[in-house]
């Protein structure tokens, strides 16, 4: 009995999902899923984040070891989806090993055309579009140094976004002030202004460069394909030719998915390729 009371805990705490209102890490909520909130200066208002720990995290063995970062937008929609996949590719006990055990941090959404677009577009209606330099800019300012105080964390970070949230991944690797080393652009909304990234192809940094960056692609259908796959395939096509040699980016088409399904395939294999050789 006291063996298998000792195997529970060590389960219970192995899976931690931890949330605290900033939390310190002689301090942290053993709850399986819950949030901590940043008060951030940067975006004037309070954001709230979800968070997951590896799940040998709390082992003494363990205790010295620092570990990945993921941030994830759209966090309140994708964090169990990420979590669990993220923990069957890295989890001991499964013995998959494809990536790193890492912590998962998932922002949610406050108001995603504003904090995900870095242009405007021109509409009749009001609207909030083009923050995303200043939501990036709470990222790197205030949630990561957040995160680096508060837990064991390497200077090893990956950025994933679904749709308009897809577009903000783009940016930030073509950004010059990239601060991610690796980025998951899944069903990207170039759409929303093709113009600007087509120009930005141009002149992104070689730092950007000799990162890894995934774009998926989900099958919009055939009124859609001049609007997605077309625009995905010709930045694909635009990077490489900036590419000497290697290739740090790989696009994949999900002829089976649509914009609201490819998600889920697209984190798995998206994270598999980033944390693989390069092809």
């Amino acid at each position: 009995m006291k063996n298998l009371l000792i195997f529970t805990v060590h389960i219970l705490l192995g899976s931690l999902q931890i949330a605290c209102n900033q939390p310190k890490p002689d301090n942290l909520s053993k709850k399986e899923e819950d949030q901590f909130v940043i008060n951030s200066k940067i975006l004037g208002e309070t954001r709230t984040c979800l968070i997951s720990l590896p799940e040998t995290y709390f082992e003494v063995s363990e205790k010295d070891e620092k570990y990945p970062v993921i941030i994830l937008l759209d966090g309140n929609v994708f964090f169990k989806t990420t979590a669990g996949a993220v923990q069957f590719m890295s989890s001991d006990s499964n013995r998959n090993h494809l990536m790193p055990k890492s912590i998962i941090v998932a922002v949610e959404n406050v108001d995603r055309e504003r904090d995900f677009t870095v242009t405007k577009l021109k509409t009749k209606r009001p609207n909030t579009m083009g923050g995303g330099k200043k939501f990036l800019g709470f990222i790197q300012k205030e949630l990561l140094p957040y995160l680096d105080t508060n837990y064991r964390t390497k200077k090893s970070r990956t950025l994933i976004g679904h749709s308009l949230g897809g577009l903000l991944t783009l940016n930030a690797y073509m950004d010059e002030n990239n601060i991610f080393d690796a980025y998951l652009a899944i069903d990207p909304s170039i759409w929303w202004d093709e113009e600007t990234i087509k120009n930005k192809v141009d002149s992104v940094p070689s730092t950007s460069l000799n990162k890894k960056l995934f774009i998926a692609t989900a099958n919009q259908g055939e009124a859609n394909y001049e609007r997605n796959k077309k625009r995905h395939d010709t930045l694909y096509s635009l990077l490489r030719e900036r590419m000497e040699g290697g290739n740090t980016v790989s696009i994949q088409y999900y002829e089976t998915e649509n914009h609201r399904s490819v998600p889920l395939k697209a984190i798995y294999d998206g994270l598999k390729y980033l944390n693989g050789d390069t092809q």
